[in-house]
């Protein structure tokens, strides 16, 4: 899966813990800040890769193979914002960082980072 499947796959994940009725595309625009038309072809490329379903109400939700995915991305994040705001860098650099490291660091280093946060 490529970055940009993987990044929509969190936000979906972050949106769905957040929602209390049904997710749709246009909470993933509002929150994203891409098009419409963006959105829509993001999610009908999920869809048809078997991460997300659309119900007949055009709820979103995410798949197994599309939740096993957006959780392993989410923790990475969460454990690398960890990591760099206990070596001092600021709240926001460190999400954004966290951003773009967590779809290309290695498993072995996100494990050693994880022994590192609970030493």
């Amino acid at each position: 899966m490529n970055e940009s499947g993987e990044m929509y796959l969190e936000t979906i994940f972050i949106l769905l813990q957040r929602k209390e009725e049904g997710l749709h595309a246009i909470d993933i625009v509002n929150h994203t800040g891409y098009s419409k038309p963006s959105i829509s072809r993001a999610m009908g490329i999920l869809k048809r890769d078997g991460m997300i379903d659309i119900d007949d109400h055009d709820h979103i939700t995410l798949t197994e193979k599309g939740k096993k995915i957006a959780c392993r991305i989410y923790e990475r994040h969460s454990i690398i914002t960890r990591f760099l705001c206990s070596i001092g860098v600021d709240d926001e650099t460190a999400d954004a960082d966290a951003c773009k490291i967590e779809h290309i660091i290695s498993d072995a280093s996100v494990e050693k980072i994880k022994e590192f946060l609970s030493k």
